[in-house]
């Protein structure tokens, strides 16, 4: 299975084209061309890999050789080579994430073609050079076969995100927005860093296969927080970036000031939900630390509801779609700490159709009225945008639960094994699917019902109108999508076999997650009657909130504004996001500025100061030093010189040449020595 290395190689070199030439020389069909090919090129690669993998359910490895020879390092076991090896592992779990992306991801470069056809040649030429290479970083991650590896894609689509979300570089919103998002998945990838680190030095290996058949030997963590824990923890907090789960979800929001179709591609089919992904690839470690497992069956939950609640309250229709995203996620957070990893996959299979439905045509509503994301500034769109309100409402009926759409089997069977395993969780879960029903159709309600309140027409724009083929095609595959893709998933409890969760079975087969949870909890199955009982009131809760939001957004829309009125504290809450960003704009950046510019000013007052000081006195010292040696020794050395000069001169003076002066001298002498005699006695 060597081809599988061409699944990231494609659209990478389809970006590369694209990045080198097609920025200066493309046309904006050749660029829109090749990058769609690319993606093609790899869904079919994809499906291939897929069939493939029915015929050898436990999967494959391809291998091109090392990137990191044997290198000693010590480990709990004594000092062990540490290698690494470009190596990818195909088998179920990579099948359907691969499809996911491939497949997604090619639907929303179509839409993408006809979207951004306003941008300069060049700059649609360095987006589709941007959409590629975030697909072939999401495809990497997948595919490798060990942590390194999945590393690379994963800071990768980190990367990317930055540059695909800050593309309208020249508005604030979006630099800020791109460089958010790249600051606090950094705060993750150090905790996922870490706990590659640990993985090493406790298991010697950092391949999943040879961790997953080390781990699967260990006893389970059950009563005490120990090695496997710790690690689980610490690649649980790299999984809370990517995946925008509490406390680092505040980027995933402003993510909305890029492009709609980076949008879909973030939220849909590639970055947030390359944490669930990991979880899921690790799922024999995680089983082995139910205390950890428990802990993200919690944050999960939370985040599921308070995510919810602040979607109920936006009236940007991008960001209901991206807190509806973090809920979302946290279902899959919540399906994966109850041990239920398959069913967590399946609602990441069925969310990516519609969610990725939702996305494309909110931006089809957007794109026809000339930008404007504002709900309360739209309305009565349905006799405009048929198509688009078509397949809006299949996108948030299946978003919803109702069935027989996709997301009723994948959100049922989450609920249903929470159940199973915590009550209180089940009940926060089921709360959670109420207030997504009525957030979504109070979305539907605000844009395509009551009267339109949009811009005015005028000579230069005539109003909304249904977009062109390439904007409403995917619409209608992703709305076939959302209908269709749960029937793979049928539960027992209506006569079905699950063959997504018998498909994934080869995966998970060395997880041990029954039996943790047996230890840190009760777990009972649920009878058909009671799965099936759950199933019936768990698409009653969605009828009721769909219901609630058609009585307070269609039948008598002036009720909401009077429980605002009401409730000023409670709706001040929910508009501005439980204050979280203000709170860390307070706590983090600030006192971050803060400190930041103490060290300047001790860098520049005291560290600088020092230096400068040193510097001056040096140069005093110097300079002292200078005349001390100009002034001191060398008038010294001078006088001497001069005072030899000018007492050779007296004596020359004195030196005639003449005898009679001689014999004078000596006379002299002679009387002065007699003299001193006489008067000494």
């Amino acid at each position: 299975m060597n081809y599988i290395w061409l699944l990231p190689l494609v659209p990478a070199a389809g970006a590369a084209i694209n990045g080198l030439v097609g920025i200066r020389w493309f046309q904006r069909r050749v660029a829109a061309a090749l990058a769609c090919a690319s993606m093609t090129a790899a869904f079919a690669l994809a499906v291939f890999a897929a069939f493939d993998v029915g015929r050898v359910p436990d999967g494959r490895e391809a291998s091109l050789g090392f990137w990191i020879p044997p290198i000693p390092l010590a480990t709990a076991r004594g000092i062990q080579p540490f290698t690494v090896q470009w190596s990818l592992l195909i088998d179920p779990l990579a099948s359907v994430m691969i499809l996911i992306v491939t497949g997604i991801g090619l639907l929303i470069h179509i839409y993408a073609t006809a979207y951004m056809n306003h941008e300069p040649r060049g700059g649609y030429a360095r987006f589709f050079c941007y959409m590629n290479l975030f697909c072939a970083f999401m495809l990497l991650l997948v595919l490798g076969a060990n942590f390194p590896v999945m590393f690379i894609g994963w800071e990768g689509v980190g990367l990317c995100s930055y540059l695909l979300i800050g593309f309208w570089y020249e508005k604030t919103t979006a630099a800020s927005a791109g460089l958010k998002a790249f600051l606090v998945n950094r705060i993750g990838d150090w905790g996922f860093l870490l706990g590659m680190l640990a993985v090493f030095f406790t298991f010697a290996t950092m391949d999943f296969r040879a961790l997953a058949a080390q781990a699967g030997t260990w006893p389970i963590e059950t009563s005490h927080f120990g090695t496997l824990s710790v690690i689980c923890l610490l690649l649980f907090v790299g999984a809370t970036g990517k995946s925008a789960q509490i406390p680092l979800f505040v980027w995933l929001p402003d993510a909305m000031a890029g492009p709609t179709p980076v949008s879909a591609l973030i939220h849909a089919a590639t970055m947030v939900t390359a944490g669930v992904y990991m979880v899921a690839r690790n799922a024999v470690l995680f089983s082995h630390a139910p205390l950890v497992l428990t802990i993200v069956a919690i944050v999960g939950a939370l985040t599921a509801l308070m995510a919810a609640t602040i979607a109920l309250a936006q009236n940007d229709i991008k960001r209901v779609l991206a807190y509806s995203t973090v809920s979302q996620l946290g279902y899959m957070f919540l399906a994966a700490g109850v041990g239920a990893f398959s069913a967590a996959m399946f609602h990441l299979m069925t969310h990516a159709f519609f969610k990725a439905l939702l996305f494309l045509a909110a931006g089809v509503v957007i794109h026809s009225l000339a930008g404007e994301q504002d709900m309360r500034r739209m309305g009565g769109l349905k006799r405009y945008l048929p198509v688009t309100f078509v397949t809006m409402m299949i996108g948030a009926l299946a978003l919803a639960g109702i069935p027989p759409l996709s997301g009723f089997f994948s959100k049922d069977e989450i609920l249903l094994r929470a159940f199973e395993t915590n009550r209180l969780l089940w009940l926060l879960g089921s709360l959670t699917a109420v207030l997504t029903a009525f957030y979504m159709f109070r979305l539907i309600a605000l844009t395509f019902y009551g009267a339109y309140r949009g811009p005015a027409h005028s000579a230069e724009w005539r109003g909304p109108q249904e977009p062109a083929g390439a904007m409403t095609v995917p619409l209608m595959a992703l709305a076939i999508g959302a209908i269709v893709a749960g029937f793979i998933g049928i539960p027992a409890a209506l006569g079905g076999r699950n063959a997504f969760e018998r498909f994934l079975a080869p995966s998970f087969a060395q997880t041990r997650a029954l039996a943790t949870h047996q230890a840190a909890s009760p777990h009972l199955d649920a009878s058909p009657a009671q799965a099936g009982a759950l199933m019936l009131f768990a698409a009653l809760l969605a009828i009721l909130g769909i219901a609630a939001a058609w009585r307070f957004y269609v039948d008598r829309p002036g009720v909401t504004a009077r429980l605002a009125s009401r409730w000023p504290g409670l709706d001040a809450l929910l508009r501005n996001k439980y204050y979280v960003d203000e709170f860390y704009g307070a706590i983090v950046v600030r006192s971050t500025l803060a400190s930041a510019r103490g060290l300047w000013r001790f860098d520049r007052r005291v560290i600088d100061g020092a230096v400068n000081a040193w510097g001056w006195s040096t140069r005093i010292l110097a300079w002292l030093s200078y005349m001390f040696d100009k002034v001191a020794v060398d008038g010294l050395v001078n006088a001497v010189g001069r005072g030899a000069g000018e007492g050779s001169a007296a004596v020359r003076r004195g030196q005639t040449g003449l005898v009679q002066n001689y014999a004078l001298l000596i006379v002299l002498g002679v009387c002065v020595f007699l003299t001193a005699y006489l008067i000494a006695r």
